[in-house]
């Protein structure tokens, strides 16, 4: 049975895409503002979230939100955690590759989760003990049970700049010592783990991420057969924003590799 949250969910994503594609006709004319350093907020990006926040709202008014561009909203349980546009920089830069993000957590463990890629209609869903789908289809994750060979996909730490010689020692190490085929940079956190709930790349780590980043596709990914885990291999990637997801033999194998650079990255 599909949980009427998970519904609700779906209609604020969609509702958030469609802002998200009426105004890629005219990309040069969204303000931008710069929030930090290389860190990006579109005028999209806060219509999006108000739209997913008012879907929300019509359904759930005394639900808490942290969202992305407005911060926290309320107090207590559920909570909805939003990222309205994952991808800002792909996005304003007309690489057509972003997704809107939509969590629903309750003592802090995620109950449902959605991701939205509005350019390819592609919905990615789950809920907790309900499995994870993309359009109605069952996703499980990749079954490589080795780093040899393994398709890999990151993001480089553009909020952390300190910790990019660490995760470039990383990436080093995977493509040489443990013999990863390949690895990706794609700009959107949320769809690289969507990706690992459908199999489509092997595994995924990153430094430093946000609640908003996560929220979703870790239930996504853990609906999907596979496991999220910190550099140490315990759950405290909710706090650090570091995190490893991937099918239960390739995070072993992840965290054992990622071992002689942990006091580096945990700085």
């Amino acid at each position: 049975m599909i949980k009427p949250a998970l519904t609700v969910a779906v209609k604020a994503a969609r509702a958030a895409g469609t802002v998200i594609l009426r105004r890629m006709a005219r990309l040069d004319a969204i303000p931008v503002t710069e929030k930090d350093r290389f860190d990006f907020a579109s005028e999209v990006d806060r219509q999006a979230e108000a739209e997913i926040i008012k879907e929300l709202k019509r359904s759930y008014p005394r639900h808490s939100i942290l969202a992305e561009e407005s911060g926290a909203q309320g107090k207590g349980d559920p909570t909805w955690v939003i990222d309205p546009l994952d991808g800002t920089h792909n996005y304003l830069r007309g690489l057509p590759h972003f997704c809107v993000s939509i969590a629903q957590t309750v003592r802090g463990q995620a109950e449902i989760g959605v991701i939205f890629d509005p350019i390819r209609n592609e919905l990615f869903t789950a809920s907790q003990g309900g499995g994870a789908f993309v359009n109605d289809r069952r996703m499980r994750v990749a079954e490589r049970k080795t780093l040899e060979g393994s398709l890999l996909v990151t993001g480089l730490p553009f909020r952390q700049r300190a910790h990019l010689d660490t995760q470039l020692a990383m990436l080093r190490d995977l493509l040489t010592t443990h013999q990863a085929e390949d690895v990706r940079r794609t700009g959107s956190a949320a769809l690289d783990l969507a990706y690992v709930a459908a199999g489509r790349v092997d595994a995924y780590f990153e430094i430093g991420l946000k609640p908003w980043d996560f929220a979703a596709g870790q239930l996504l990914v853990r609906e999907a057969g596979g496991r999220c885990t910190d550099f140490t291999g315990g759950d405290g990637y909710v706090h650090s924003g570091n995190l490893i997801a991937g099918n239960l033999k390739l995070v072993d194998a992840m965290v054992a590799a990622l071992k002689p650079h942990l006091s580096n990255a945990l700085r």
